[in-house]
């Protein structure tokens, strides 16, 4: 049974523009804070109530905004709370955040891409493999052979040197510094454009995007992803077989150790450039973890850029 308050509407005001309230989108908001999915469903639920209870029939963007603070504080802590008004308030500002995920075939590095993109609102969402395809078309099998491989069987295209064949490394490290040259581009257009944006791929290598010289017309957050125990990630191999093409898969599995060779390496040059590694066992954490990083990175922005 319905009481009276369940029936009115809410309307929340802010920017020149009104809309109806909805604890949906308020719980999508909340999700900035780098809280659980459920929590954020639950305080979202009970803002929406205690508008109801109050009687409430039109609301300040902002107001909401601090209701919503406190309720995190409340019942997630300062820190989840302090997260929340970063990035809402952020949201605004003409500094666009570029967020990069590297790591190797299989981790879950596009999942969670698109995961977090989503909890932050980030609409642009870019793959170097992307990128990739739009080089291939544009630059001769001949002229760059390596662009035109998978990372893993990249070296086979590089000629010998003094009679040594190139290892897997320097087939993934020239695909990956060729990649690079797109890749910088794709950033600098959602810089010109002040769109926020998250690119994943095998191509993010550490040093190879010189995250320096976007001081101060982008926040950049740069993570690798990674799948420590390598026995679930063959097993995660294994289990893409029965949902894609046979050829595909079969592919990945005949290259494996060169995969994990590529992770291996891809981690132990991670850690010299002190740049984090997320080992993604559980797609919720690791998404909080990366938006935890990424918050971190814009509170240091605004607190360095005064």
């Amino acid at each position: 049974m319905f009481s009276v308050t369940d029936d009115l509407e809410i309307k929340v005001s802010g920017g020149g523009a009104q809309f109806s309230f909805s604890k949906g989108v308020l719980s999508q908001s909340l999700l900035a804070a780098a809280i659980d999915p459920h929590l954020a469903f639950e305080i979202a639920r009970d803002i929406e109530r205690s508008l109801r209870i109050d009687g409430v029939g039109e609301i300040d963007r902002d107001d909401l905004r601090v209701i919503a603070h406190r309720a995190l504080e409340a019942r997630a802590g300062g820190d989840a709370a302090a997260r929340y008004l970063i990035w809402r308030r952020y949201e605004e500002s003409e500094v666009p955040v570029v967020l990069l995920l590297g790591g190797t075939s299989g981790v879950g590095k596009t999942t969670l891409a698109l995961e977090v993109a989503r909890r932050l609102g980030i609409a642009r969402v870019l793959s170097t493999d992307s990128i990739r395809q739009v080089m291939r078309l544009m630059i001769s099998r001949d002229l760059m052979p390596w662009i035109h491989s998978s990372s893993f069987d990249a070296h086979e295209t590089l000629d010998e040197i003094e009679g040594k064949k190139p290892d897997v490394l320097s087939g993934f490290r020239a695909q990956a510094s060729s990649v690079a040259v797109g890749v910088r581009a794709s950033i600098e257009r959602s810089i010109e454009e002040g769109a926020n944006l998250v690119l994943d791929g095998v191509s993010l290598y550490p040093g190879t995007i010189d995250v320096s010289r976007l001081a101060g017309r982008a926040v950049v957050a740069f993570m690798v992803i990674a799948a420590r125990d390598e026995v679930h990630l063959r097993e995660r191999f294994e289990a893409r077989a029965s949902g894609q093409p046979k050829r595909v898969a079969q592919r990945y599995l005949e290259h494996i150790d060169e995969i994990l060779e590529i992770q291996r390496h891809l981690i132990a040059e991670s850690e010299r450039q002190e740049v984090p590694v997320i080992d993604n066992v559980d797609l919720d954490q690791s998404a909080r973890e990366v938006i935890s990083y990424v918050l971190d990175r814009v509170r240091h922005d605004q607190e360095f850029n005064g």
